[in-house]
């Protein structure tokens, strides 16, 4: 083959290939121009994917989010509502019919006592109540007779020191009688009793009953110990770290016996000082009196220790992906092919506190708080239709 030919061959062969390269060029460019490349940031959906991804959409919301304390402690009663009931001057019981756990109320007669000292107080005090009578007409009638030169300074003066001490004795004798329980106003010569009644000096509950019939008990003995549970308070232990996190009037959300039930109680009083224990008290109202909370037990509570209003979305609209958090915002709707679709922006955020089904979320500059809409529910499944890279979206 002459250098001619060859020559021609090579060159339409060239031709030829330019030809399909161009060819091709102008089809790879329609092709480009009929498909749409979406931006990185941005998922698409159809209309009835949306439905069964059961997607929603809401405002961001400013919310008064707290930071919690974890904290243990013990529901105690406050000491005013606590009794130990004991008789001054001890006896022998007459009768009670009290058990542990029967409701009395302030006044109620709880036990009868004997002792022979009860006649022997109410005498003394009848006989010095006579006295005082006849010591009082005496004083007077001295004080007349003074002023009429009658009796001497030194008679009147007599007079006197035996009224008021006769008075004196009386009064002693009348105390006497009101801490036995012996109302000394319808004391005469025909009510002496020896035997008086301990009465209850608050409404409550029999916590312990430690009499019987016929048993000797001493001044110091406890009778009977009442407690009422309307008013009860929580005794809870932090550590020395946290005692600037607390302060009063704050929350305080608490569990006993590993229920579920939450109760609700607010700070009333916080420590002065640190125990030895390294170790600070805080003292709680319990706001609502509960069946099931009883004295001694033992409590699991939360207190919040802030309470700052912030940007904040349900928790479950923010998604972790790439070691990034992110939450869907709503771009647009549009139509293709005649369908309709819904396009959402993936927007970085930085997550805050977490409470009561909220995070806050501090969002990138310029991110219009007032009017985007983001997705509250179904965030995981526009999650999942960007990992997948439209096996839901299209």
């Amino acid at each position: 083959m002459s250098k001619f030919k060859i020559l021609s061959t090579v060159l339409f062969s060239s031709v030829f290939l330019l030809g399909i390269s161009c060819s091709g060029g102008k089809k790879v460019e329609t092709e480009n121009v009929e498909t749409e490349v979406l931006p990185e940031d941005i998922v698409e959906m159809r209309a009835d994917q949306a439905k069964l991804a059961n997607i929603q959409t809401s405002l961001i919301e400013l919310r008064s989010l707290s930071n919690t304390l974890k904290v243990n402690g013990k529901v105690s009663v406050a000491p005013q509502s606590l009794a130990t009931v004991c008789m001054p001057m001890g006896g022998f019981v007459k009768s009670t019919s009290l058990m542990p756990g029967n409701t009395v109320r302030k006044g109620q007669k709880l036990a009868i006592l004997e002792n022979q000292e009860f006649v022997d107080i109410q005498q003394n005090y009848l006989e010095a109540k006579n006295k005082l009578e006849y010591a009082a007409a005496e004083y007077a009638r001295h004080k007349e007779l003074y002023k009429d030169d009658v009796y001497s300074q030194k008679n009147v003066q007599q007079v006197t020191s035996d009224y008021k001490s006769l008075k004196a004795q009386v009064g002693a004798l009348e105390q006497k009688l009101i801490i036995i329980g012996i109302n000394p106003s319808r004391l005469n010569e025909n009510t002496i009793s020896r035997s008086v009644a301990v009465y209850s000096p608050i409404s409550g509950y029999v916590k312990a009953v430690n009499i019987n019939v016929g048993k000797f008990v001493q001044p110091s003995d406890v009778l009977f110990e009442i407690e009422n549970r309307d008013k009860l308070f929580l005794e809870l232990t932090l550590f020395e770290k946290d005692a600037d996190k607390v302060s009063e009037g704050q929350a305080i959300k608490f569990f006993i016996n590993n229920e579920t039930e939450e109760h609700q109680a607010v700070i009333y009083q916080t420590g002065k000082s640190i125990e030895t224990d390294k170790t600070y008290k805080v003292y709680a109202s319990v706001k609502t009196p509960c069946p099931n909370i009883l004295p001694g037990m033992y409590v699991n509570a939360v207190i919040e220790t802030s309470g700052n209003k912030v940007n904040a979305v349900p928790t479950e609209s923010i998604v972790s992906f790439e070691d990034k958090d992110y939450i869907f915002v709503f771009h647009k709707n549009k139509t293709e092919s005649g369908k309709p679709f819904t396009e959402y922006r993936m927007v970085v955020v930085t997550k805050g506190l977490t409470n009561d089904g909220y995070t806050e979320v501090v969002l990138p500059a310029g991110f219009d708080v007032k009017t985007s809409r983001i997705v509250t529910k179904g965030a995981y499944n526009l999650l999942a239709a960007k990992k997948n890279a439209g096996e839901m979206a299209c």
